[in-house]
């Protein structure tokens, strides 16, 4: 059975000019605000093509409307596309593994929607959208989609029941505002704002004498900067609220569900069986304040976006997170204990070229001589580094599954299983023999594909691990 031929809703153009007149607001107010007394050809030319540009997209956006449709069938989903160059793409239901639905303001006010469904492959292909449709055609084409699946209905026709796992607090919420230190974007932003008006104002001499005056009233400028502190804490929080308010993690027997967003909702869904690996990121201000990010490395993560889509909630207190992901990905274990690499891998470390420091050692030398003293600065960092990067660096293997922990400044633990290894490549150089040791590389199916390097394994350990990832083969 083939359902009819259908466009999207006609609220896609209001949709997409709000989003064009988004990207050329900045264009107009410097053409025709800024420089609305200007005479320079750049600006003449500048104001004419920026008209031309702007009739050229809202007659794109009406042909787009009219002559984009999509159709639904049995086994695949058919868009047609294009005005004077047809084209047309299919994918087979049985190809979608993930999907995403965004609702931004503009949707909202219409009681409209966006869905994005996410195929395992890379390029043109690897995902299709549905870019304003009604929440009931949203409904219906999920419901098809598991339908033809056969993934969320059980034998009698009823869906199985989600499981809350994660319901982000108002607590959550201050906390997360202040690990990410978003209050902070204030300073730059004022700080750019000054620089911008200083290029077309004469404002240098008013914020001189400015200064001056606060300095000579301090009091003055202690409320200033308490007041610019509350209003960026203020700022940063409401930010926070509107991207994570809402926060849900709740999985059933086949797929986990994420709902987020305040105004700007966005919820999606990521298959269990399809994804690869776990990865456990901390900065040091969440190592600070017990916090950990849970990302899932999957087999169909959305392009551009891999990072967000495939994010947990990002400032889960660790001891909670753990215990939500081994109740989600049982598969997945995290352990603590782990095995810390000898001594001589630091010293094998230490002997290794510092090529960034040779690269400043020569730019200095060409260009400002007199600052070659930042090249020591330089060398001492990356001492630091590399001393940081062997005292957090361990590694097990446990049963099906292998774990990697890494990184100085920000602390990652990366765990996958071995049927979902793709490709295992043990290497040493020259030197890397002399101490005995090897570095292991393995990757995992992901959009790109996600490689690991573990360097520092001692020969024995290596070849352990390159026998033990072949057994797959036997096993399976």
């Amino acid at each position: 059975m083939t359902h009819p031929v259908k466009r999207y809703h006609p609220a896609y153009i209001i949709v997409e000019l709000v989003s064009t007149a988004k990207g050329l607001f900045g264009f107009y107010i410097l053409l025709f605000l800024l420089k609305s007394n200007s005479t320079a050809g750049w600006v003449i030319w500048g104001r004419y093509a920026l008209l031309a540009a702007t009739a050229v997209s809202v007659l794109s956006i009406f042909a787009k409307w009219i002559f984009n449709r999509y159709e639904l069938s049995n086994k695949t989903i058919l868009f047609r596309e294009g005005m004077f160059v047809k084209k047309q793409k299919t994918v087979s239901w049985d190809r979608i593994h993930s999907h995403r639905s965004n609702t931004t303001f503009i949707h909202r006010w219409f009681g409209l929607t966006s869905l994005t469904m996410e195929t395992g492959t890379s390029g043109e292909n690897a995902q299709f959208e549905f870019p304003v449709i009604t929440q009931r055609e949203k409904v219906r084409i999920l419901s098809y989609l598991e339908q033809k699946q056969n993934r969320d209905e059980s034998k009698d026709g009823i869906k199985p029941e989600r499981t809350v796992h994660f319901q982000a607090t108002r607590k959550d919420l201050i906390k997360a505002s202040f690990t990410s230190l978003s209050f902070l974007a204030i300073f730059p932003l004022l700080s750019a704002i000054y620089f911008n008006l200083a290029e077309f104002f004469s404002i240098e001499e008013s914020a001189e004498s400015a200064w001056h005056y606060l300095l000579d009233h301090v009091w003055i400028l202690i409320v200033l900067f308490i007041a610019a502190m509350i209003l960026s804490i203020f700022i940063g929080f409401v930010k926070t609220y509107m991207k994570y308010g809402n926060y849900v993690i709740s999985d059933d027997q086949e797929r986990i569900y994420i709902d987020k967003g305040i105004g700007n909702e966005v919820s999606y869904s990521i298959s269990k069986n399809k994804v690869q690996a776990v990865r456990v990121e901390q900065s040091i201000v969440k190592r600070m304040l017990g916090l950990v990010s849970i990302k899932l490395i999957s087999a169909g993560s959305f392009e551009g976006e891999k990072e967000e889509i495939s994010s947990l909630y990002p400032f889960m207190p660790k001891r909670e997170a753990y215990d939500m992901l081994h109740t989600i990905l049982p598969h997945y274990p995290i352990k603590e204990e782990m095995e810390r690499f000898p001594l001589k891998v630091l010293w094998l470390k230490l002997f290794q070229p510092y090529y960034l420091t040779i690269a400043a050692v020569v730019g200095l030398w060409i260009f400002k001589m007199e600052w070659i003293w930042i090249a020591g600065i330089v060398f001492g960092v990356s001492i630091l580094l590399r001393i940081l990067d062997y005292w957090f660096t361990s590694y097990t293997r446990h049963n099906q599954t292998v774990q990697i922990r890494k990184g100085g400044w920000l602390h990652e633990t990366f765990v996958t299983h071995r049927d979902r290894i793709q490709q295992v490549t043990v290497k040493h150089a020259w030197l890397d023999r002399k101490f005995g040791v090897a570095t292991i590389m393995f990757s995992n199916r992901a959009n790109p594909s996600h490689e690991s390097l573990l360097f520092g394994v001692s020969k024995e350990e290596a070849g352990i691990f390159y026998e033990w990832y072949h057994k797959k083969s036997v096993s399976g």
